[in-house]
């Protein structure tokens, strides 16, 4: 074990002997290259920890860094060591930090689904699976920077939606890898990153809509255009203010007729229960039980299984097509049904209770505003007005207005409005005085002309 200063000569003059051995530095204590039987030159860095642990950890190969770099990162290190911190520990929690692949199957198995609905558990899934691992599923998690997601993000300007919900997926993965240890407290790399504005709204389905609708699904309903299972889907789904997954998947045994109330153990938002209003009633009163299914809207072709996804949506856009109206997805149905059930003028919790929305601002986002309940309500507001106007008009005495010779007496201005006698002409000592003005005193009150 040779101690000399170490050069860039003195390493490049040390030749493999068969068996590894150190070359030590003179100048920083703890300093050293390592050359292995194999030829291989390593600068590393032994110490002892302030609780008397040995430490040697490996800080680069000879031709990577220069000898300079390496001796300026051991000097570094010690500097750490007297300062009570480990950089062998600190390289060994770095090299053992999950990758962003890692982190993303700890977060589906350990957070996902305990939490969540299967559903949901799918939708993290497929955006892992397409988006997350494909652009950085090498990285380290402690690795990862604001930059990575802003570039994320970029690459996905096109999808603005899919952007947004992958950011929102992101941020609660990050979240968690700061709860499991990966990353420092607070320095989730999601933050302050900016969405993309959603122009895709609902489009509402208006009043002539709406009536060509139901015209087509009562024709459908007596001439057999659309199978009944379909019809009464959509029927229920109006009735209901509901999503299109609770009308599919909805089982005769959550439906009460006794107390007249239909009960989803498993909706989006948990357990709900809905009153049964008595178009509702008489829709589930009347619908057939096809084949002992389960399903109050079974799958056509197998009534054991509920009505697919893909059968409700195009046969939805069949229809509408059929009906007249432009398309509108199915969850325009659902806007539709609580923007109704806002202008009823129920109270808001209501409404919510109608829609199983759970905050006021969630309910909100599906009420639209009309046309003629707006006109209405300005009508409203005008005549009232009007009525304030014309009470106190009636209670106080009407000044006479000035004539016509008053207006035509003194100096003249002309204006695009023809020659008119100024209400405050300066050449006229015999003026009237505004009221409210400095003029205006208790023993000089505003006059009118006549």
């Amino acid at each position: 074990m040779a101690k000399i200063k170490l050069t860039k000569s003195a390493v490049d003059a040390a030749e493999t002997v068969g068996k590894d051995y150190e070359l030590r530095d003179t100048i920083v204590p703890g300093f050293l290259c390592k050359v292995t039987a194999h030829g291989r030159k390593v600068f590393m860095l032994q110490y002892r920890t302030n609780w008397g642990e040995r430490r040697k950890p490996k800080i680069g190969q000879f031709g990577e860094l220069t000898v300079e770099q390496a001796r300026s990162i051991a000097q570094d290190w010690l500097a750490d060591v007297r300062k009570g911190n480990d950089p062998s520990a600190a390289k060994l929690a770095a090299r053992m930090a999950p990758t962003v692949k890692e982190l993303c199957e700890q977060f589906i198995e350990e957070y996902s689904k305990p939490r969540n609905k299967p559903r949901t558990v799918d939708t993290y899934q497929g955006y892992i699976d397409r988006h997350i691992i494909p652009a950085m599923g090498k990285m380290k998690v402690p690795d990862l920077t604001r930059a990575d997601i802003t570039t994320l993000m970029k690459n996905k300007a096109h999808i603005a939606v899919t952007a947004n919900r992958l950011l929102a997926c992101l941020r609660k993965m990050l979240n968690m890898a700061e709860v499991w240890g990966y990353r420092p407290d607070g320095s989730n790399p999601c933050r302050h990153v900016p969405k993309y504005r959603e122009d895709g709204e609902t489009r509402y389905i208006v009043n002539d809509e709406l009536a060509r609708l139901y015209t087509y699904l009562d024709r459908a309903d007596v001439e057999g255009l659309e199978h009944p299972t379909l019809t009464l889907a959509i029927r229920l789904q109006f009735e209901f203010s509901a999503r299109m997954s609770e009308i599919r998947t909805l089982e005769w045994t959550w439906v009460d007729f006794e107390n007249r109330r239909v009960s989803w153990p498993d909706s989006k938002t948990g357990d709900i229960s809905k009153p049964m209003s008595e178009a509702a009633y008489q829709l589930l009163s009347n619908a057939p039980h096809i084949n002992d299914s389960p399903y109050v809207c079974p799958a056509i072709f197998d009534s054991k299984e509920p009505m697919p996804e893909s059968t409700y949506y195009n046969s939805w856009k069949r229809i509408l097509e059929r009906a007249k109206v432009p398309h509108v997805g199915t969850h325009g149905i659902r806007h539709r049904a609580a923007t109704d059930i806002a202008n009823s003028g129920v109270p808001i919790k209501v409404g919510m209770a109608l829609t199983a929305h759970k905050t006021v601002t969630q309910f909100m986002t599906y009420v639209h505003t009309e046309d003629d309940p707006i006109r209405a309500a300005a009508e409203k507001v005008a005549n009232l007005r009007r009525d304030t106007i014309d009470s106190r008009a009636s209670a106080t005495p009407a000044a006479r207005p000035a004539t016509a010779s008053a207006i035509t007496e003194g100096d003249k201005t002309s204006t695009s409005q023809g020659n008119y006698r100024p209400y405050r002409h300066r050449k006229n000592p015999q003026r009237a005085v505004p009221p409210g003005t400095k003029r205006a005193t208790p023993e000089t009150p505003a006059v009118v002309r006549s």
